[in-house]
């Protein structure tokens, strides 16, 4: 059990609405003989004033009270330890009384004999904690931000993610989703694995979602198990992926010592978060904005674990900046009228003759349409703020815990976002370099600031570089990052990637199974807003195409990065049987030999 709620918990409890400095002052003098005779309390009470943080924080201050009548104390949204002040004029004995009432139950469950904890005490993986102390303190903590449809050139704009993210760490400038649309890819984030091999193929059941993960089981085998096992401290907040959790509000995926998943896709007010297996129900006053809470959460869980002997790792998914991109109320307005969404030549394409049918059928973009991309365009930087601020508290956070030295923090995007290139108005799921690219960005020890790095990485390498740095072992498709992080040239790099889209069983949705080709009555209005299936291999000069429905396409990136000419018909025979041959490898690779097929010279 953890040791800060073993102790918190119960003092919250008895104490309910007690959260001053002199309560932890009475607590810490009701138990200063208990100290001297178990001096691992000493560390673990001077967490006690923590108990307080979230509910004196911006996303807790001014929410509206009721009264738990079970347990005969005030309660703020669901949470006993919220809540309100009681009055001055309590006895201090009364106090008294109670606080030695909850420091009692919690010796009690800390399973102390008079004089120690059970030396038999053991952590998730079930290692004792005095084996595992002196490896775990050597072990850095890993902070990991994801979020929601990010394109890479919106992250460049954010002031705090450029500043603590960008110029002190690396950006590694080639990064993609394999299959860049949301449930795929957090499916392969979590288990690093390609598709075809954890065959999460979509948002939404059968052929993707939640349910999807977990029938495939998926569920027992993620970083977040992995890392737990070996002895890190493990918490996830934000989204988990599509459809969770499909009925039952209260499931915690095994693997996380704490949870705060939500509940109600993309709503940002009126939502529910299940924390830690009781669903907790948020309303649509200012604090109730979900970034801000996330963000309280977070650093809240930063306050109490980084006094603890564990590591621990921290899986952080906003929502932002995906539809509807609400903004928090204070940035409504930041990002003005003035704030147009890049145009790159690709914009409103000209000429799209050599483009799959879906392509060549969407009609040029217009001008009214090009202003409603403007404004999602600034909705969508607007929505971002909120994160922006959220990792500057984290970063903020671990310094004053004296933890920023030893830790690794990684930022990254589920996938990219289309924004009127190839004249696709919107939307992600297709091979094109602005939806399968996203912005990463790390910071942490031994990576040099304002560094950048031009090798391929890829969402399969996520979960392995994060095992490598616990020094754990996991088995993955992909590999470990470490290498880059410290700067060192790897000549054997991998030289190719794999982008796929499979086939889905009864599909209609955003990622739903291509119609074929030449099926469409006229020009689309509103350009496609999907592809048909694909696999793809993106090497670090071409990208060469094959679509479900015959078409084809052959891009030379470094002659034409903005992919405006295909030369899949006009191309040198050499050159597109090698790509060939090497999507054939990647097609359905697993783990060691998707990194040699990758590694392909």
């Amino acid at each position: 059990m953890n040791l800060y709620r073993t102790l918190t918990e119960p003092y919250v409890a008895f104490t309910g609405a007690w959260h001053t400095e002199e309560d932890a002052t009475a607590v810490k003098a009701v138990v200063a003989l208990e100290r001297t005779r178990v001096p691992r309390l000493e560390r673990a009470f001077a967490n006690v004033p923590r108990c307080r943080t979230y509910a004196d924080s911006p996303a807790r201050q001014g929410r509206s009270f009721e009264e738990d009548t079970e347990h005969g104390v005030d309660k703020l949204s669901g949470r006993v330890g919220a809540a309100p002040m009681r009055s001055g004029c309590e006895s201090l004995a009364r106090r008294a009384l109670l606080v030695i009432v909850a420091c009692s139950a919690a010796l009690l469950l800390a399973g102390c004999s008079g004089s120690e904890i059970s030396a038999s005490e053991t952590s998730a993986s079930g290692t004792s904690q005095e084996e595992g102390t002196e490896s775990a303190t050597d072990k850095p903590n890993i902070i990991f931000v994801l979020t929601d449809d990010l394109d890479y050139a919106s992250a460049q704009k954010m002031p705090e993610i450029r500043s603590q993210l960008i110029e002190e760490g690396l950006s590694l400038e080639r990064t993609f989703m394999s299959h860049p649309i949301c449930c795929p890819s957090r499916a392969t984030i979590l288990t690093g694995l390609y598709d075809h091999n954890h065959n999460v193929l979509a948002n939404r059941p059968p052929s993707g979602g939640f349910e999807k993960f977990v029938s495939e089981g998926h569920e027992e085998n993620t970083i977040g198990v992995r890392l737990q096992e070996g002895g890190y401290q493990t918490a996830f907040f934000g989204k988990y992926l599509n459809g969770y959790p499909a009925g039952d509000p209260t499931h915690v995926p095994p693997g996380w010592d704490e949870w705060y998943g939500k509940l109600d896709d993309q709503d940002l007010y009126d939502y529910r978060i299940n924390e830690n297996g009781e669903e907790v129900s948020y309303g649509s006053e200012t604090e109730d904005f979900f970034t801000d809470v996330l963000s309280g959460q977070a650093t809240d869980f930063i306050q109490h674990a980084a006094p603890e002997e564990q590591p621990f790792f921290m899986y952080v998914a906003p929502t932002a900046p995906h539809g509807p991109a609400t903004p928090a109320e204070r940035h409504e307005e930041v990002f003005s009228e003035e704030e147009e969404a890049p145009r790159p030549p690709s914009f409103d394409e000209e000429d799209v003759s050599d483009k799959p049918s879906q392509i060549q059928d969407a009609q040029r973009i217009s001008s009214g349409e090009a202003s409603n991309i403007d404004a999602r365009y600034r909705k969508r930087l607007n929505s971002m703020l909120a994160v922006d601020e959220m990792v500057s508290s984290l970063l903020e956070e671990l310094e004053e815990a004296g933890e920023l030295e030893n830790s690794f923090i990684f930022f990254t995007s589920d996938n990219g976002f289309h924004q009127g290139e190839h004249r696709i108005r919107g939307g992600k799921d297709q091979p094109y370099e602005e939806s399968a690219r996203v912005p990463f960005f790390v910071r942490g020890p031994g990576v040099a600031a304002g560094a950048k790095a031009e090798n391929l990485a890829l969402n399969t390498d996520l979960a392995p570089t994060f095992a490598d740095l616990a020094g754990v072992e996991f088995p993955a498709d992909g590999r470990s990052l470490a290498p880059l992080l410290s700067g060192e040239e790897d000549p054997s790099w991998r030289t190719s990637v794999l982008l796929e889209k499979l086939p889905q069983e009864n599909s209609n949705e955003e990622g739903g199974k291509g119609k074929g080709k030449g099926k469409g009555k006229g020009k689309s209005k509103q350009g496609p807003s999907s592809s048909p299936g694909f696999q793809a291999v993106r090497t670090e000069t071409h990208k060469y195409v094959e679509y479900d429905n015959g078409d084809r396409e052959l891009y030379d990136l470094e002659a034409d990065p903005y992919e405006l000419e295909s030369l899949h018909e006009s191309a040198d025979p050499s050159l597109l049987e090698d790509l060939k041959a090497r999507l054939e490898a990647l097609r359905d690779c697993s783990e060691e030999g998707c990194r040699e097929a990758e590694d392909a010279p």
